[in-house]
């Protein structure tokens, strides 16, 4: 296994045990990992110690994911990092929103293990804000 330790990611959910599960799933596969429980709480974290990846719930209080990563892409400190939505609304009009707003990925609750470190490695590989463009399970409309 690669040494992961120096890769930091930040969790931004409001549900504190689903936040919980993705952090031992990361952890155990030896990333460094930090929660927020909002994202005013995970903007905080991101400008005191900038991660690497940042997964983010959209549903949340105060401020939800997309307004979240509408500020990211405002910085240019922040602009590069990429962002893997993590919700459990996967409607096509989220996504496609997700997706213009310069999301690295979009994945459905619950995800699986695999499928959370095939992702988060996919987007640091890439090491920008777009690692791919999504894939959500269904065609294109043409």
């Amino acid at each position: 296994m690669p040494d992961r330790s120096n890769i930091r990611i930040l969790i931004i959910d409001d549900d504190a045990e689903y936040a919980g599960v993705l952090r031992l799933h990361l952890a155990a596969a030896g990333y460094a990992t930090e929660v927020a429980e909002d994202a005013v709480e995970g903007g905080k974290a991101l400008l005191e110690r900038p991660p690497s990846l940042v997964l983010c719930d959209i549903g949340m209080p105060y401020l939800n994911g997309l307004e979240f990563i509408s500020l990211m892409q405002s910085d240019a400190h922040s602009a590069t990092i990429p962002v893997v939505f993590i919700s459990g609304r996967s409607d096509a009009s989220l996504m496609a929103r997700a997706a213009e707003l310069g999301a690295a990925d979009f994945l459905a609750k619950p995800v699986t293990r695999e499928l959370l470190l095939q992702t988060v490695e996919a987007c640091l590989r890439a090491g920008g804000r777009k690692a791919a463009l999504p894939n959500y399970g269904f065609p294109p409309v043409v």
